[in-house]
């Protein structure tokens, strides 16, 4: 099944390796190509920027949603195709969590983790079912992987946390894998 729209997390930064920014150009342009919208925090810096700028230009729907107080900081993406604007980061997070059917994570900081991490624990409490997708570019996400895994080993969590999410290393792969978990 073809989801009609992703939820991306990705950095504010463009991060030290430049492959992960133009990963993140491929990805909107499959995005586009494929006719799913991208749902993002809103920036037009960064991994976030660099990919909504890319599913624009080919032809994609993108909504960016950013609360007021990074509109400035984090350069609000005004091009988008639909922008909202939030009182707090608990909105945005809701609004973005309510306009799609699946979840990226692709390489970032402390928000990406944090973000992708309270999707895992919606799923782990049974709040959703919606698939969430690492994309580990260059390995990056593979520290977090070993962590979960410590977790699990730690007696911490259940070992059927891994069913809640999907690990792959190429943007390619990501939205066979999306369309294969709907």
């Amino acid at each position: 099944m073809k989801p009609s729209n992703i939820c991306v997390y990705c950095g504010s930064k463009d991060g030290a390796d430049p492959a992960i920014v133009e990963a993140a150009r491929h990805f909107g342009a499959l995005l586009a190509e494929a006719d799913i919208g991208l749902v993002y925090g809103g920036a037009s810096i960064g991994v976030m920027g660099a990919l909504a700028r890319s599913v624009l230009a080919h032809g994609g729907k993108v909504t960016g949603v950013i609360p007021d107080f990074l509109a400035e900081a984090e350069i609000l993406m005004h091009e988008a195709t639909e922008v909202i604007v939030t009182r707090s980061m608990h909105e945005r997070k809701q609004i973005m969590f309510e306009r799609s059917d699946a979840f990226v994570a692709l390489p970032g900081g402390i928000g990406t983790l944090e973000e992708l991490v309270e999707m895992l624990t919606w799923a782990q409490l049974g709040r959703h079912n919606h698939p969430i997708i690492l994309a580990s570019l260059n390995d990056f996400w593979e520290p977090l992987v070993e962590l979960l895994d410590h977790m699990i080993i730690q007696k911490f969590m259940a070992s059927n946390i891994r069913r809640f999410y999907g690990v792959v290393d190429k943007v390619e792969d990501i939205i066979p894998r999306i369309e294969a978990a709907l």
